[in-house]
Protein backbone atom coordinates (compact mmCIF):
# COMPACT_ATOMS: atom_id res chain seq x y z
CA UNK A 1 0.00 0.00 0.00
CA UNK A 2 2.06 3.19 -1.12
CA UNK A 3 -0.46 6.31 -0.41
CA UNK A 4 -0.37 8.78 -3.18
CA UNK A 5 -0.05 7.26 -6.03
CA UNK A 6 -0.17 9.72 -9.29
CA UNK A 7 -2.78 9.46 -11.53
CA UNK A 8 -2.45 8.34 -15.43
CA UNK A 9 -1.51 11.35 -17.46
CA UNK A 10 -4.46 13.10 -19.18
CA UNK A 11 -5.85 11.70 -22.34
CA UNK A 12 -7.39 14.28 -23.70
CA UNK A 13 -4.74 17.17 -25.72
CA UNK A 14 -5.08 20.61 -23.51
CA UNK A 15 -6.23 23.88 -24.93
CA UNK A 16 -3.44 26.02 -25.69
CA UNK A 17 -3.98 28.82 -24.49
CA UNK A 18 -2.23 32.50 -25.44
CA UNK A 19 -1.46 35.45 -23.04
CA UNK A 20 -4.08 37.50 -25.17
CA UNK A 21 -6.59 34.68 -25.34
CA UNK A 22 -6.39 33.36 -22.03
CA UNK A 23 -9.92 34.46 -20.23
CA UNK A 24 -11.00 32.50 -16.65
CA UNK A 25 -14.32 31.20 -18.75
CA UNK A 26 -13.64 28.45 -21.80
CA UNK A 27 -13.27 30.25 -25.17
CA UNK A 28 -16.79 30.08 -27.32
CA UNK A 29 -16.75 27.10 -29.79
CA UNK A 30 -16.52 27.38 -34.08
CA UNK A 31 -20.29 27.71 -35.22
CA UNK A 32 -21.23 24.30 -36.21
CA UNK A 33 -22.69 23.48 -39.62
CA UNK A 34 -26.84 21.96 -39.44
CA UNK A 35 -29.67 21.93 -37.40
CA UNK A 36 -30.00 19.85 -33.50
CA UNK A 37 -30.97 16.51 -33.53
CA UNK A 38 -34.28 15.72 -31.55
CA UNK A 39 -34.00 13.19 -28.85
CA UNK A 40 -36.56 11.17 -27.08
CA UNK A 41 -35.93 11.51 -23.10
CA UNK A 42 -37.35 11.18 -19.38
CA UNK A 43 -36.94 14.29 -17.07
CA UNK A 44 -38.65 16.45 -14.40
CA UNK A 45 -39.97 19.64 -15.33
CA UNK A 46 -40.12 20.81 -11.58
CA UNK A 47 -39.10 19.48 -7.95
CA UNK A 48 -42.71 17.84 -7.96
CA UNK A 49 -43.12 16.60 -11.29
CA UNK A 50 -41.84 13.19 -11.15
CA UNK A 51 -39.88 12.14 -14.26
CA UNK A 52 -41.91 12.50 -17.39
CA UNK A 53 -41.59 11.90 -21.04
CA UNK A 54 -39.73 15.14 -23.12
CA UNK A 55 -37.92 15.84 -26.06
CA UNK A 56 -33.86 17.49 -26.44
CA UNK A 57 -32.39 19.01 -28.75
CA UNK A 58 -29.24 17.99 -28.89
CA UNK A 59 -26.37 20.16 -30.42
CA UNK A 60 -25.46 19.98 -34.18
CA UNK A 61 -21.67 17.93 -33.39
CA UNK A 62 -18.38 19.96 -33.66
CA UNK A 63 -15.12 18.96 -35.23
CA UNK A 64 -14.24 17.51 -31.45
CA UNK A 65 -17.67 15.80 -31.10
CA UNK A 66 -18.68 12.57 -30.66
CA UNK A 67 -22.14 11.73 -31.66
CA UNK A 68 -23.58 8.81 -29.37
CA UNK A 69 -26.94 6.63 -29.73
CA UNK A 70 -27.45 5.56 -26.07
CA UNK A 71 -28.24 2.15 -25.46
CA UNK A 72 -28.72 2.85 -21.38
CA UNK A 73 -27.99 5.09 -18.97
CA UNK A 74 -27.81 3.71 -14.98
CA UNK A 75 -29.77 5.90 -11.91
CA UNK A 76 -27.49 7.07 -9.30
CA UNK A 77 -29.19 8.37 -6.30
CA UNK A 78 -27.76 11.80 -7.07
CA UNK A 79 -30.40 11.55 -10.40
CA UNK A 80 -33.43 11.60 -7.32
CA UNK A 81 -31.57 14.67 -5.02
CA UNK A 82 -30.77 16.42 -8.35
CA UNK A 83 -34.28 15.98 -9.68
CA UNK A 84 -36.38 16.70 -7.06
CA UNK A 85 -34.52 20.07 -5.67
CA UNK A 86 -32.86 18.62 -2.59
CA UNK A 87 -29.39 19.81 -3.89
CA UNK A 88 -30.69 23.54 -4.13
CA UNK A 89 -32.18 25.22 -7.03
CA UNK A 90 -32.00 23.79 -10.36
CA UNK A 91 -32.48 24.71 -13.74
CA UNK A 92 -36.05 22.82 -15.42
CA UNK A 93 -36.74 21.14 -17.60
CA UNK A 94 -33.73 18.58 -16.28
CA UNK A 95 -32.46 15.47 -17.92
CA UNK A 96 -30.55 13.04 -15.21
CA UNK A 97 -28.55 10.54 -15.93
CA UNK A 98 -24.50 10.48 -15.96
CA UNK A 99 -23.89 6.73 -16.17
CA UNK A 100 -23.94 6.31 -20.38
CA UNK A 101 -23.04 3.44 -22.62
CA UNK A 102 -23.69 3.08 -26.59
CA UNK A 103 -22.63 3.27 -29.68
CA UNK A 104 -20.91 6.23 -31.50
CA UNK A 105 -23.82 7.27 -34.29
CA UNK A 106 -21.15 10.00 -35.79
CA UNK A 107 -17.84 11.77 -34.98
CA UNK A 108 -16.46 15.26 -36.07
CA UNK A 109 -13.79 16.12 -38.78
CA UNK A 110 -11.08 15.84 -35.95
CA UNK A 111 -11.90 12.61 -34.01
CA UNK A 112 -9.36 10.13 -34.81
CA UNK A 113 -9.72 8.17 -31.60
CA UNK A 114 -13.14 6.72 -32.18
CA UNK A 115 -15.15 5.49 -35.07
CA UNK A 116 -19.25 4.43 -35.95
CA UNK A 117 -20.25 1.67 -34.10
CA UNK A 118 -17.50 1.80 -30.91
CA UNK A 119 -18.91 1.22 -27.65
CA UNK A 120 -18.50 4.21 -25.24
CA UNK A 121 -19.53 5.34 -22.37
CA UNK A 122 -19.95 9.18 -20.70
CA UNK A 123 -19.57 9.50 -17.10
CA UNK A 124 -20.41 12.27 -14.67
CA UNK A 125 -17.91 14.83 -16.69
CA UNK A 126 -18.73 16.13 -20.21
CA UNK A 127 -16.28 18.95 -19.95
CA UNK A 128 -13.53 21.32 -17.75
CA UNK A 129 -11.07 24.32 -18.12
CA UNK A 130 -8.54 21.85 -19.58
CA UNK A 131 -5.86 24.06 -18.41
CA UNK A 132 -5.67 24.52 -15.20
CA UNK A 133 -3.48 22.36 -13.19
CA UNK A 134 -6.24 19.89 -12.05
CA UNK A 135 -6.84 19.42 -15.87
CA UNK A 136 -3.27 19.05 -16.59
CA UNK A 137 -2.63 16.38 -14.32
CA UNK A 138 -5.63 14.01 -15.25
CA UNK A 139 -7.83 15.30 -12.44
CA UNK A 140 -10.48 17.01 -14.31
CA UNK A 141 -13.41 16.11 -11.45
CA UNK A 142 -11.37 18.75 -9.35
CA UNK A 143 -10.62 21.10 -12.12
CA UNK A 144 -10.58 24.73 -10.21
CA UNK A 145 -12.67 26.70 -12.53
CA UNK A 146 -15.12 24.35 -12.17
CA UNK A 147 -16.00 21.08 -14.21
CA UNK A 148 -18.85 20.81 -16.10
CA UNK A 149 -21.33 18.07 -15.21
CA UNK A 150 -22.78 15.84 -17.68
CA UNK A 151 -26.22 17.76 -16.77
CA UNK A 152 -28.10 20.43 -14.73
CA UNK A 153 -24.90 22.71 -15.48
CA UNK A 154 -24.36 25.28 -17.65
CA UNK A 155 -21.92 24.49 -20.27
CA UNK A 156 -20.09 27.86 -21.18
CA UNK A 157 -18.23 26.22 -24.21
CA UNK A 158 -21.63 25.71 -26.15
CA UNK A 159 -23.20 28.78 -25.40
CA UNK A 160 -24.09 28.47 -22.18
CA UNK A 161 -27.00 25.72 -22.26
CA UNK A 162 -27.62 23.52 -19.66
CA UNK A 163 -26.05 20.59 -19.65
CA UNK A 164 -28.75 17.40 -20.35
CA UNK A 165 -28.22 13.86 -19.09
CA UNK A 166 -28.35 10.11 -20.52
CA UNK A 167 -32.19 9.61 -19.98
CA UNK A 168 -32.38 9.95 -23.69
CA UNK A 169 -32.12 8.33 -26.55
CA UNK A 170 -29.06 10.58 -27.87
CA UNK A 171 -25.94 12.64 -26.78
CA UNK A 172 -23.29 14.64 -27.82
CA UNK A 173 -20.08 15.19 -26.15
CA UNK A 174 -16.23 16.11 -26.82
CA UNK A 175 -14.33 13.54 -27.39
CA UNK A 176 -11.74 14.47 -24.67
CA UNK A 177 -14.41 12.94 -22.47
CA UNK A 178 -16.04 9.95 -23.90
CA UNK A 179 -14.56 6.56 -22.61
CA UNK A 180 -13.73 3.34 -24.51
CA UNK A 181 -16.27 1.16 -23.25
CA UNK A 182 -14.48 -2.65 -23.68
CA UNK A 183 -16.77 -5.13 -25.50
CA UNK A 184 -15.67 -7.69 -22.99
CA UNK A 185 -18.36 -6.02 -20.61
CA UNK A 186 -22.33 -6.20 -20.55
CA UNK A 187 -23.36 -3.02 -21.45
CA UNK A 188 -26.21 -2.76 -19.47
CA UNK A 189 -23.92 -3.71 -16.28
CA UNK A 190 -21.03 -1.45 -17.16
CA UNK A 191 -23.18 1.59 -17.07
CA UNK A 192 -22.96 2.23 -13.32
CA UNK A 193 -19.20 1.83 -13.25
CA UNK A 194 -18.72 5.19 -14.60
CA UNK A 195 -20.32 6.64 -11.52
CA UNK A 196 -20.17 3.87 -8.83
CA UNK A 197 -16.87 2.10 -10.67
CA UNK A 198 -14.99 4.85 -10.61
CA UNK A 199 -16.09 6.08 -7.25
CA UNK A 200 -15.17 3.18 -5.41
CA UNK A 201 -11.86 2.28 -7.85
CA UNK A 202 -10.06 5.91 -7.12
CA UNK A 203 -9.52 5.84 -3.52
CA UNK A 204 -8.23 2.33 -4.26
CA UNK A 205 -5.88 2.81 -6.65
CA UNK A 206 -4.74 6.51 -4.88
CA UNK A 207 -3.07 4.35 -2.12
CA UNK A 208 -2.15 1.64 -4.35
CA UNK A 209 -3.91 -1.57 -2.54
CA UNK A 210 -2.65 -4.63 -3.40
CA UNK A 211 -2.63 -8.53 -2.52
CA UNK A 212 -2.09 -8.79 1.36
CA UNK A 213 -3.35 -5.06 2.27
CA UNK A 214 -6.74 -5.58 4.20
CA UNK A 215 -9.58 -3.29 3.09
CA UNK A 216 -12.69 -2.53 4.67
CA UNK A 217 -15.60 -1.83 3.26
CA UNK A 218 -18.44 0.29 5.39
CA UNK A 219 -22.03 -0.04 3.48
CA UNK A 220 -23.08 -2.16 1.05
CA UNK A 221 -25.24 -0.33 -1.51
CA UNK A 222 -24.66 0.65 -4.84
CA UNK A 223 -21.19 1.89 -4.25
CA UNK A 224 -20.47 -0.54 -1.54
CA UNK A 225 -20.96 -3.36 -3.59
CA UNK A 226 -18.48 -1.79 -6.47
CA UNK A 227 -15.82 -1.39 -3.32
CA UNK A 228 -15.85 -4.90 -2.92
CA UNK A 229 -15.62 -6.22 -5.81
CA UNK A 230 -12.91 -3.72 -6.82
CA UNK A 231 -10.67 -4.47 -3.54
CA UNK A 232 -10.91 -8.46 -3.99
CA UNK A 233 -9.78 -7.85 -7.35
CA UNK A 234 -7.03 -5.77 -6.78
CA UNK A 235 -5.76 -9.05 -4.38
CA UNK A 236 -7.14 -7.43 -0.84
CA UNK A 237 -8.69 -9.09 2.04
CA UNK A 238 -12.16 -7.59 2.22
CA UNK A 239 -14.27 -6.86 5.23
CA UNK A 240 -17.18 -5.21 4.90
CA UNK A 241 -18.89 -3.62 7.69
CA UNK A 242 -22.73 -3.54 8.53
CA UNK A 243 -25.51 -3.22 10.74
CA UNK A 244 -28.10 -5.35 9.21
CA UNK A 245 -27.14 -9.26 9.66
CA UNK A 246 -29.38 -10.04 6.99
CA UNK A 247 -26.64 -8.37 4.62
CA UNK A 248 -23.84 -11.07 5.70
CA UNK A 249 -24.48 -13.53 3.23
CA UNK A 250 -24.48 -11.13 0.53
CA UNK A 251 -21.71 -9.58 1.56
CA UNK A 252 -19.68 -12.84 1.14
CA UNK A 253 -21.31 -13.83 -2.63
CA UNK A 254 -19.92 -10.77 -3.85
CA UNK A 255 -16.85 -11.86 -2.34
CA UNK A 256 -15.69 -10.50 1.10
CA UNK A 257 -13.27 -12.59 3.28
CA UNK A 258 -15.15 -11.03 6.60
CA UNK A 259 -18.70 -9.72 7.59
CA UNK A 260 -18.41 -7.52 10.78
CA UNK A 261 -21.51 -6.52 12.57
CA UNK A 262 -20.70 -2.85 13.20
CA UNK A 263 -23.23 -2.10 15.90
CA UNK A 264 -21.82 -4.97 17.64
CA UNK A 265 -19.13 -3.58 20.58
CA UNK A 266 -17.55 -6.99 20.88
CA UNK A 267 -16.65 -7.38 16.87
CA UNK A 268 -15.72 -4.28 16.30
CA UNK A 269 -13.05 -4.77 19.40
CA UNK A 270 -11.94 -7.78 17.70
CA UNK A 271 -11.05 -5.99 14.38
CA UNK A 272 -8.54 -3.39 16.44
CA UNK A 273 -5.84 -2.53 14.08
CA UNK A 274 -6.80 -4.75 11.57
CA UNK A 275 -7.42 -2.96 8.05
CA UNK A 276 -5.44 -0.57 5.82
CA UNK A 277 -7.67 1.32 4.41
CA UNK A 278 -12.15 1.68 4.38
CA UNK A 279 -14.09 3.16 1.99
CA UNK A 280 -16.92 4.51 3.69
CA UNK A 281 -19.85 4.30 1.72
CA UNK A 282 -22.85 5.53 3.78
CA UNK A 283 -24.64 8.30 3.10
CA UNK A 284 -26.52 8.67 6.39
CA UNK A 285 -25.15 10.63 9.77
CA UNK A 286 -22.59 7.83 12.01
CA UNK A 287 -20.02 7.88 14.23
CA UNK A 288 -16.44 7.29 12.55
CA UNK A 289 -14.59 7.12 15.74
CA UNK A 290 -15.18 3.34 16.30
CA UNK A 291 -14.00 2.53 12.76
CA UNK A 292 -10.90 4.77 12.74
CA UNK A 293 -10.11 2.08 15.93
CA UNK A 294 -10.24 -0.57 13.53
CA UNK A 295 -7.11 0.84 11.20
CA UNK A 296 -3.40 0.07 11.35
CA UNK A 297 -0.62 2.75 11.73
CA UNK A 298 -0.91 4.87 8.63
CA UNK A 299 -4.39 3.74 7.64
CA UNK A 300 -6.59 5.34 5.88
CA UNK A 301 -10.59 6.00 5.86
CA UNK A 302 -12.00 7.29 2.38
CA UNK A 303 -15.49 9.06 3.03
CA UNK A 304 -17.78 8.50 -0.22
CA UNK A 305 -21.29 8.76 0.89
CA UNK A 306 -22.52 12.18 1.24
CA UNK A 307 -24.68 12.80 4.62
CA UNK A 308 -27.43 15.72 4.73
CA UNK A 309 -26.43 16.44 7.83
CA UNK A 310 -23.71 16.45 9.98
CA UNK A 311 -21.67 13.98 10.85
CA UNK A 312 -20.70 13.18 14.60
CA UNK A 313 -17.93 14.66 15.22
CA UNK A 314 -14.28 12.65 15.14
CA UNK A 315 -11.98 12.36 17.71
CA UNK A 316 -8.11 14.14 16.77
CA UNK A 317 -6.88 11.59 19.12
CA UNK A 318 -7.99 8.67 17.04
CA UNK A 319 -6.03 9.96 14.37
CA UNK A 320 -3.17 11.09 15.68
CA UNK A 321 -2.45 8.13 17.99
CA UNK A 322 -1.90 6.17 14.55
CA UNK A 323 -1.55 8.51 11.94
CA UNK A 324 -4.44 8.30 10.33
CA UNK A 325 -5.79 10.24 7.25
CA UNK A 326 -9.53 11.06 6.20
CA UNK A 327 -9.87 11.49 3.62
CA UNK A 328 -12.56 12.47 1.02
CA UNK A 329 -12.82 11.35 -2.69
CA UNK A 330 -14.65 12.71 -6.13
CA UNK A 331 -14.85 10.04 -8.72
CA UNK A 332 -12.11 10.46 -10.88
CA UNK A 333 -10.69 12.13 -14.01
CA UNK A 334 -10.93 10.70 -17.49
CA UNK A 335 -7.61 8.88 -17.38
CA UNK A 336 -8.27 7.17 -14.62
CA UNK A 337 -11.77 6.22 -15.13
CA UNK A 338 -10.03 4.76 -18.86
CA UNK A 339 -8.22 2.62 -16.66
CA UNK A 340 -11.11 1.29 -14.16
CA UNK A 341 -13.07 -0.07 -17.37
CA UNK A 342 -9.83 -1.84 -18.84
CA UNK A 343 -9.44 -3.12 -15.01
CA UNK A 344 -12.96 -3.81 -14.91
CA UNK A 345 -13.17 -5.79 -18.36
CA UNK A 346 -9.39 -7.95 -17.03
CA UNK A 347 -11.36 -9.25 -13.81
CA UNK A 348 -14.99 -9.70 -15.51
CA UNK A 349 -16.49 -6.71 -12.84
CA UNK A 350 -19.58 -5.37 -13.52
CA UNK A 351 -21.93 -4.20 -11.48
CA UNK A 352 -25.25 -5.66 -9.91
CA UNK A 353 -28.08 -4.44 -11.83
CA UNK A 354 -31.94 -4.22 -12.38
CA UNK A 355 -32.87 -3.31 -15.55
CA UNK A 356 -36.02 -0.87 -15.86
CA UNK A 357 -38.52 1.08 -18.76
CA UNK A 358 -38.84 4.34 -18.70
CA UNK A 359 -42.64 3.72 -17.73
CA UNK A 360 -40.75 2.13 -14.08
CA UNK A 361 -38.34 5.13 -13.53
CA UNK A 362 -40.50 6.89 -10.94
CA UNK A 363 -40.91 3.79 -9.59
CA UNK A 364 -37.32 3.10 -9.82
CA UNK A 365 -36.65 6.17 -8.28
CA UNK A 366 -38.99 5.58 -4.79
CA UNK A 367 -37.57 2.08 -4.60
CA UNK A 368 -33.95 4.14 -4.49
CA UNK A 369 -35.25 6.35 -1.71
CA UNK A 370 -36.65 3.44 0.03
CA UNK A 371 -33.50 0.79 -0.18
CA UNK A 372 -35.40 -1.52 -2.26
CA UNK A 373 -32.49 -2.26 -5.12
CA UNK A 374 -29.76 -4.50 -5.26
CA UNK A 375 -27.81 -2.93 -6.14
CA UNK A 376 -28.27 -0.30 -9.11
CA UNK A 377 -31.24 0.31 -11.72
CA UNK A 378 -30.29 0.59 -14.92
CA UNK A 379 -32.91 2.25 -18.00
CA UNK A 380 -33.28 0.89 -21.08
CA UNK A 381 -33.51 3.75 -23.51
CA UNK A 382 -35.29 1.49 -26.29
CA UNK A 383 -38.23 2.07 -23.77
CA UNK A 384 -38.45 5.49 -24.02
CA UNK A 385 -41.08 6.97 -26.58
CA UNK A 386 -40.43 8.79 -30.01
CA UNK A 387 -39.38 12.26 -29.75
CA UNK A 388 -41.98 14.54 -30.81
CA UNK A 389 -41.64 17.17 -33.18
CA UNK A 390 -40.65 20.06 -30.75
CA UNK A 391 -38.31 20.50 -28.22
CA UNK A 392 -39.12 20.76 -24.94
CA UNK A 393 -35.39 21.78 -23.66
Amino acid sequence: MTPGRPVPPPLGKPLVVSDETADPAPSAPSAAQGSPTLAAAYGATSAVSGLVPLTVARRVPKEDDVEIEIDFCGLCHSDVHATRGEWGVQSYPLIPGHEIVGRVRSVGSAVDDFAPGDLVGVGCLVDSCRECGSCLEGLEQYCERGNVGTYGVRDARNGGSVTQGGYSTSVVVDRRFVLRVPEALDPAAAAPLLCAGITTYSPLRYFDVEEGDVVGVIGLGGLGHMAVKIAKAMGAHVVVFTTSEAKFEAAIELGADDVILSKDPEAMEGANRSIDVIIDTVAAPHDLNPYFRTLRVNGALFQLGLPPADMPPVSPGALIRRRLSYAGSLIGGIAETQEMLDFCAEHGIVSDVEVVTARQLNEAYDRMVAGDVKYRFVLDTKTLQPASEKADV
